[in-house]
Parts: C-alpha cells; sequence; structure tokens
C-alpha cells in the first residue's frame, strides 16, 4: 500500500515530466541489459575451473544480451540488439532459434505479437497481451537518474519461456503428466472435478514515473511509469540508457510476417520438432 508521501512524489514527478509525453509525436528509446548466471548442473560438477571459464565465455552471447525498447504513449517494439559470439565471431545460431525475437505490443488495444524463426521457417505468435496483477511496493531506489518504485506479481512460468527448449524440461515435463495422469485416475475413481495446477513464478519490476508512459522491456507494462529493470528467476533486466525523443524516429506497427499462431502452439512446433531430430539422430546410430 503507498504511503502520503510516496503518493505525493509520485504525483510530483509525473506533472514535472508529463509536458514531454503531450508532444504529439512523442518517442523515446530505452536500451537494456539483460544477464543470467550459467548453470551447468551435475555436468558442471566434472569440469575444471579452467574448463568452465572457457565454457562461460563461449555461452557469454547467450547469457549477456542488450535490447532496445522504441515506445511512444500507447505501443513499443522490443528486440536484441544482436552482436557477434565473443569466440568466433559469429551470431549464435543455434542459441536464435531459441530467444525471443522481435515484440510489438499496444497497451490501448491490448494486442501483442512476437516474430520467431525456427531453424529457418518464420512464425508470428498473436495473443491478447497478458494482464500482469501488479502488486505495488513502497520501497525505492536509484536507476542512473530516475527515481524508481518497486512493484511485484505472479505469472505463470510459461509465459516467461514459451520460445524456449531444455531438454531437461521435457523430461520434467514428461514426469508432471505421469503424475497428473495418476490425479486424474483418482480423481475419476472419486468424482471429482480435476484441478489444472499453473506453475508460478515471482517477477519483480522497477518503475520510474519520471517516464510517465506504462511500457516495459519485452512483454512487461502495466505501471504508472516506464519498468526499468525486471528480475525474472535467475535473469535481471537492466536499463542502461533512455533516450527521449531521438533525432531518428522508428516506425512502430504491429507484426504481420510468419505463419500465425498462439504461444501453445508455437512451443508444441519447436518440441516436436526437437523430438523429431532427436529420434532421427538415433536411427542413425543405431544403423551404423
Amino acid at each position: 500500500m503507498k504511503t502520503p508521501l510516496n503518493k505525493f512524489v509520485i504525483i510530483v514527478l509525473v506533472s514535472l515530466t508529463s509536458n514531454i509525453i503531450n508532444a504529439q509525436e512523442f518517442q523515446g528509446k530505452a536500451y537494456y541489459f539483460s544477464k543470467t548466471p550459467m548453470d551447468l548442473g551435475t555436468w558442471g560438477a566434472r569440469m575444471s575451473e579452467a574448463e568452465k571459464k572457457q565454457m562461460a565465455a563461449r555461452l557469454k552471447n547467450r547469457l549477456e544480451k542488450t535490447y532496445v525498447l522504441t515506445f511512444n504513449k500507447e505501443e513499443s517494439l522490443y528486440k536484441e540488439d544482436e552482436k557477434l559470439d565473443a569466440m568466433s565471431g559469429a551470431t549464435d545460431s543455434w542459441g536464435k532459434n531459441f530467444t525471443p525475437g522481435v515484440q510489438y505490443k499496444n497497451i490501448k488495444s491490448n494486442e501483442f505479437s512476437q516474430n520467431q524463426e525456427f531453424y529457418g521457417k518464420q512464425f508470428l505468435v498473436k495473443e491478447n497481451l497478458s494482464k500482469l496483477d501488479w502488486k505495488m511496493g513502497t520501497e525505492t531506489k536509484q536507476i542512473g537518474k530516475y527515481t524508481c518504485f518497486k512493484a511485484t506479481c505472479k505469472r505463470p512460468v510459461f509465459e516467461t519461456s514459451w520460445w524456449t527448449f531444455s531438454w531437461s524440461s521435457l523430461r520434467n515435463s514428461d514426469a508432471e503428466k505421469k503424475a497428473d495422469s495418476i490425479k486424474t485416475d483418482e480423481v475419476a475413481n472419486s468424482k471429482a472435478e480435476p484441478v489444472e495446477e499453473v506453475d508460478m513464478m515471482e517477477i519483480e519490476a522497477w518503475y520510474t514515473p519520471m517516464v510517465p508512459v506504462s511500457q516495459g522491456p519485452g512483454d512487461y507494462w502495466g505501471l504508472p511509469g516506464l519498468i526499468l529493470e525486471v528480475n525474472v528467476g535467475t535473469t535481471t533486466l537492466l536499463c542502461s540508457k533512455i533516450v527521449m525523443n531521438p533525432e531518428e524516429k522508428i516506425k512502430i506497427e504491429p507484426l504481420d510476417k510468419g505463419k500465425e499462431v498462439t504461444k501453445k502452439e508455437y512451443k508444441e512446433i519447436i518440441t516436436g520438432k526437437m523430438l523429431e531430430m532427436r529420434n532421427n539422430r538415433g536411427r542413425r546410430t543405431g544403423s551404423r
């Protein structure tokens, strides 16, 4: 719950900066840096420190990324600022199959779309913008020159990673399906209604009323100010620079290229393809 002092601070900050937003052709750019710690699991326990450092260098382009959010009062485009792989001097073509593509959102019309390329095929993931039930905190901190306020919410784990794939998550999913099957049989025998359980994740965000737009990186939005930091699991997204009304304007419009699918359909497509590749590889190995 907000204190009277916090309410007063927000009102003052918004009044001082709202004249920027009132410009007819208002546009802004926010630059974000994301970092995820390397997790090698049990495999890493068998590696030497030198091998771990070498692996960290190879994975740097997947674990550390930069993004650009171009926004106005209602719409935004969010995309990765691609860079060369630190080891090979080439883009990370394998990792690109499992990273978020260009994202568009319109907070007025509740639109969300995202371009995804998977092994040369173009997809357009299109759904309504996910609603986030933010809980407003009273904590504040400084990010650069901007005063930020804390907010938290919970959202399904699926919503934070539907474009990714890992064999470990597939094994966990198979185990969960077996457990759910047992529960379903038990429920059927007891004639009770099945209850679907959804894994949830705590999201922490920091927003600034000094840039009074309800935008943020990725599909995060819905706060009374630009979101400058988001913590999702072990990944942190942090804004490093904001440019208000840049000289070079970018046309912000809905995405329209690729086969239109939902998030769930896209997840099923890439999972099915990975299983097919694994099975084909297994058959080739067995025929030798």
